[in-house]
């Protein structure tokens, strides 16, 4: 039987968690043909890595202008997309239209002309987009969803999410192409689609209209001035300054191999800077965002992000007309170090101490009671290596919980924010039909691809 055949297009710190499983637990069954990214010290070391670490074999590097020779030499039945999000609609829709299947890492794009660019393509070439939302794999998060479907606590009529990025994690994206709203559409993009995707899957919902705040407040030069930290705005970058060598958010790139191999070295040939002071000038997304979303089906969602607490997680919170459920996520802090699956850890970093996971119902008239989970200390609540099984591993029943995302399902999750961000702009509420058309015949998400 032949192998299925993959490419990748961007080889930062997350094509790793993808490429890594691909080429070893899945091997037999699946082959990578080729890689694609601005830089060529970038691919020389995931070629290395390859080789020395893996156990596989070096493959066809092409650099990003030769993304559709890639297509054309190495002719992969699937192509995976990992590089900036502003350019993920890029490479989709010409991926598309050379006759492959489609992987992204959410967000599936940033702004609505290029999510409809996307949708087009997908209905003109019938190929298959899916989205690698790993949040909805976690196995708390999947119980969940049974019980809000077991109906424990009645039909869900509103949800609260809080979702809390630390001065580790949440600094992070204020050092990289995130914090620039061209490239990253704000993390109402960038990192909310994961927590409005749960709350579309979990509530099997389709999100109609949205009203939203938002506000840099933290990080930013002016900021640091304002609170009296000016000493730490001295500085452009972190690595080769001897003045942040005590700064809290320091982040040296020499610390480690991927981080020299990776982004040190790429730096000439990609000019991507990956160590930027977080109070720097220039910063265009805000770091604290709240909003409202209402559903076609009448339900309603209260959201905020909050990118520079001590503490990183979430707490949900489920309205029912027969109870209350209370999910709370505290497993401490990490960020993206670029680094095998099997070397993820939770960073010890004051303040951030990881009180796990649990999930409480509150029955009306009922005592409440948690429901019993094992404990996980895995990359993503253990979401990753079951997303990677569902990617890569022979062909499986149709999924009961429904965990699998298209282009529509995507689509979904990204409009919220690109709404988000109108409605910050505009003072005023955005109905999400005027910026993408979403199966306007659908109430369901599950009814969406």
């Amino acid at each position: 039987m032949s192998k299925k055949r993959h490419a990748f297009v961007g080889t930062g710190g997350r094509a790793l968690s993808f490429i890594e499983p691909l080429v070893t637990t899945y091997g037999d069954q699946n082959e990578l043909v080729g890689i694609c990214d601005l830089s060529p010290a970038r691919m020389a070391y995931y070629n290395e890595l390859l080789v020395r670490d893996l156990g596989y074999h070096a493959v066809p590097a092409y650099t990003a202008d030769r993304f559709d020779d890639m297509l054309r030499e190495q002719k992969p039945d699937e192509v995976f997309v990992c590089t900036k999000d502003s350019m993920h609609h890029d490479y989709i829709v010409r991926a598309l239209h050379a006759g492959c299947d489609v992987i992204t890492e959410k967000p599936m794009t940033t702004d609505a002309a290029k999510c409809r660019a996307i949708l087009d393509a997908q209905k003109a070439t019938g190929r298959r987009v899916r989205v690698a939302f790993n949040y909805r794999w976690a196995p708390f998060r999947s119980k969940v969803k049974e019980l809000i479907e077991s109906g424990v606590v009645g039909k869900i009529h509103s949800v609260n999410l809080e979702y809390l990025l630390d001065t580790n994690h949440g600094a992070d994206y204020f050092r990289r192409w995130h914090a620039h709203i061209e490239n990253s559409g704000t993390l109402l993009v960038h990192k909310s689609t994961h927590h409005f995707d749960l709350v579309n899957w979990w509530l099997d919902a389709i999100p109609q209209q949205v009203f939203a705040y938002g506000d840099l407040v933290f990080y930013g030069k002016q900021n640091a001035v304002n609170r009296g930290d000016e000493k730490l705005t001295r500085y452009a970058r972190y690595t080769g300054s001897p003045e942040a060598k005590d700064d809290p958010f320091c982040l040296d790139l020499t610390e480690s191999e991927s981080f020299r191999k990776l982004y040190l070295a790429g730096e000439a040939d990609s000019g991507y800077l990956r160590d930027q002071n977080v109070f720097r000038d220039g910063i265009t997304v805000p770091d604290q965002m709240s909003l409202n979303v209402r559903y076609r089906t009448g339900q309603v969602l209260t959201y905020s992000l909050v990118c520079y607490s001590p503490r990183e997680g979430m707490r949900v919170t489920f309205n029912g007309d027969r109870g209350r459920i209370e999910y709370h996520e505290f497993i401490g802090t990490h960020m993206n170090r670029a680094v095998s699956p099997k070397n993820w850890k939770i960073e010890e970093k004051p303040g951030a101490e990881a009180e796990g996971e649990w999930i409480r119902v509150f029955p009306h008239f009922k005592s409440s009671y948690v429901v019993e989970m094992p404990e996980i200390r895995a990359a993503h609540g253990g979401a990753d290596v079951i997303l990677n099984e569902h990617f890569y591993g022979p062909p499986a029943p149709p999924d009961a919980l429904g965990r699998t995302a298209g282009h529509e399902q995507g689509a979904a999750s990204i409009a919220i924010g690109i709404a988000a961000v109108q409605s910050i702009s505009s003072n005023l509420p955005v109905n999400i039909s005027d910026l993408v058309t979403i199966n306007p015949d659908a109430m369901k998400l599950s009814q969406l691809v």
